[in-house]
C-alpha cells in the first residue's frame, strides 16, 4: 500500500439526485476551505448545493485531471463511474469511497467515519491500495468503436427475450471453450463481489492480479468459473445470427448492441486504481459485514 501525496485539491462527487447529500456536501466544502485546500465540484453534484460563486464546478473528465484526491459520496455504482472517468482519462488519482447506499463493498467508509477518513486522505495518512481494472477493445469491420475501461467487469448478455447465447472464448491465442448460457462475465477481483458472485462466480481477495471468467446461468454443468492470470488477454467471438440480440455492458455504466463478426478483447488496463482505505476493518471483515459471508 502507498499512501496519498500532498493533496491541493478535493473533488467531490456525489449519486444523482441524491438530495440527502446536500448538507453533506455543503459541510465538506465548509471544511475543506477552512483548511485552505480547494473543492472541485462535479457538475450534477453542484446542481444539488446551494448556489455559491466561488464555487467551482467540472466534468468528471476535467475532475479526473484536475484534482488530486476524489470523496464519492454515493453507492458502489457512484463510484464505478467515477472510477471508470478516471481510468479514461489516464489519471492516477487517488478515489475515497463514502456510502450513501445499502452495501457498498468499494464506498465502505461510513458517514459517522466522514471526516476522520477525509482528514486521513489529505493529510497523507490513508492507506492506498491499488486495483487492477481491464480495458475492453471491441474489433468491428466497420471499426469505430471505443476502448472502455472498467473496474468490476465487462458482460456479455442476451436481451430479456433472446434465446441462449453461444460464445467462443480464448485466452491469449489458445480456444478455451465455447459458453452456452445467457452470458458472460469477466471480473476484475474488485468485481469478484459484484454481478460475478451473484451468477455464482467465487469470491477473490482484491489485491490479486486476476481474471475470473463466470457464464451466467450456463445451459450445461460443465461450464463453470475459472480464474486466469490477470496478464493473459481473453476475447470472446459472439456467434450471432439475425435471432440474436446480444448486448456488451462495462461495470453496468455503458455498453452497446453487439454485430455479427464484432470480437470483444478484454485485458488488465495500464493504470490500476488507487483506492482509499482509511477504514481499520480488513477485508475479510467487509464480507462479514456486509454479506454475513461464514455466518450461518
Amino acid at each position: 500500500m502507498t499512501a496519498v501525496a500532498r493533496v491541493s485539491t478535493v473533488g467531490v462527487v456525489a449519486k444523482s439526485h441524491l438530495h440527502e447529500a446536500t448538507p453533506h456536501l455543503v459541510s465538506v466544502e465548509s471544511w475543506l476551505r477552512e483548511r485552505g485546500i480547494g473543492a472541485l465540484f462535479e457538475t450534477a453534484t453542484a446542481a444539488l448545493m446551494p448556489a455559491d460563486a466561488r464555487r467551482r464546478v467540472a466534468d468528471k473528465a476535467q475532475l479526473a485531471r484536475d484534482a488530486d484526491l476524489v470523496a464519492v459520496l454515493g453507492g458502489d455504482g457512484t463510484l464505478l463511474s467515477m472510477a471508470d472517468s478516471i481510468g479514461a482519462a489516464g489519471s492516477s488519482v487517488p478515489i475515497l469511497g463514502v456510502n450513501f447506499g445499502s452495501l457498498g463493498f468499494l464506498t465502505e467508509v461510513t458517514l459517522p467515519e466522514l471526516y476522520p477518513a477525509l482528514d486521513a486522505a489529505v493529510t497523507g495518512r490513508a492507506p492506498v491500495e491499488d486495483r487492477m481494472m481491464l480495458r475492453s477493445s471491441t474489433l468491428r469491420a466497420s471499426g469505430g468503436i471505443p476502448d472502455f475501461i472498467a473496474l468490476n467487469d465487462v458482460v456479455i448478455t442476451k436481451a430479456a427475450r433472446s434465446r441462449m447465447i453461444d460464445l467462443s472464448v480464448s485466452v491469449g491465442d489458445e480456444f478455451v471453450t465455447r459458453v452456452k448460457a445467457d452470458g458472460l462475465i469477466v471480473a476484475t477481483p474488485t468485481g469478484s463481489t459484484a454481478y460475478n458472485l451473484a451468477a455464482g462466480g467465487p469470491i477473490v481477495q482484491p489485491t490479486l492480479e486476476s481474471l475470473i471468467l463466470t457464464p451466467i446461468a450456463p445451459h450445461t454443468l460443465t461450464n463453470r468459473p475459472i480464474v486466469i492470470p490477470a496478464g493473459s488477454a481473453v476475447r470472446v467471438q459472439p456467434n450471432i445470427d439475425e435471432r440474436d440480440e446480444l448486448f456488451v455492458t462495462f461495470d453496468g455504466q455503458a455498453g452497446f448492441q453487439l454485430r455479427a463478426g464484432d470480437e470483444i478483447r478484454i485485458c488488465r488496463a495500464e493504470r490500476p486504481l488507487r483506492l482509499i482505505r482509511p477504514s481499520t476493518r480488513s477485508y475479510f471483515e467487509v464480507l462479514r459485514q456486509k454479506l454475513k459471508w461464514g455466518e450461518r
